[in-house]
């Protein structure tokens, strides 16, 4: 069975990295994770993940440091995910590479957009550091820039709801979950699927947007498939 798409974003964040935990890092979820990543790769498919930082740093919560220096700090946070997302993914199998937006040439490779393009073309897997190393740019805005930028051809947004709804299910038993949307209906209805800039980069460059449970790590293989599940942003 062919795979429906060739190359993919996984946007993984810190708090799915932690697990049941919530705070640190649960390596036998990062193994999982991997696993499920691997029968991607197995299929033909490209991958490059960008990582959040959550499960290390949420500065921009306490409203009392400086927000560029609290951003520099979550940036950190999020190379410590993309070491141990590399480790994971190596111990499956597979040959990854760690390129961060913030030089640190001693752990991880600078993002270099041909260099990363070179490492697909070898069948490496590539997970993205550091956002887009600039304050005020979320990890989600990261990710929808390196999908633009390595020509994915979608975003995967892994979360812990199976979907997008009209309200959050988690508070709301009739919360109603959408099939498909529209990036018009997500800025209008001010749907908290990401922040804005990262769904107009989506929708300025026609990179569609999936949105799905992760807590089934293997709906990740599922996607890449081209099941129907979660909710889908075009």
């Amino acid at each position: 069975m062919e795979p429906k798409y060739k190359r993919i974003l996984l946007k993984l964040s810190g708090e799915a990295l932690a697990g049941e935990k919530k705070i640190g890092l649960d390596y036998d979820v990062i193994t999982r994770f991997g696993e499920a990543i691997k029968k991607c790769v197995d299929a033909g498919v490209e991958v490059g993940i960008v990582v959040g930082g959550g499960n290390f740093w949420r500065g921009r919560s306490s409203g009392k440091m400086d927000r560029t220096r609290a951003d520099h700090i979550g940036m950190l946070a999020t190379a410590m995910n993309a070491l141990a997302v590399a480790d994971g993914l190596e111990n499956c199998g597979m040959e990854v590479r760690v390129q961060t937006a913030i030089s640190m040439p001693q752990v991880a490779e600078p993002y270099i957009r041909n260099k990363a393009m070179r490492h697909f073309e070898k069948g490496r897997v590539i997970v993205f550091g550091c956002g887009t190393g600039n304050p005020f740019f979320s990890t989600d805005t990261a990710a929808a820039l390196r999908a633009a930028e390595i020509e994915a051809d979608i975003f995967f947004k892994a979360t812990m709801v199976d979907g997008v709804y009209n309200k959050d299910p988690h508070k709301y038993p009739d919360a109603v979950k959408y099939d498909t949307l529209s990036f018009t209906e997500i800025l209008s209805k001010g749907l908290k699927v990401m922040d804005s800039t990262a769904a107009a980069m989506c929708q300025d460059n026609n990179i569609p947007i999936l949105v799905f449970d992760l807590a089934d790590p293997d709906n990740i293989y599922r996607a890449c498939m081209g099941e129907n599940i979660g909710t889908i942003v075009k």
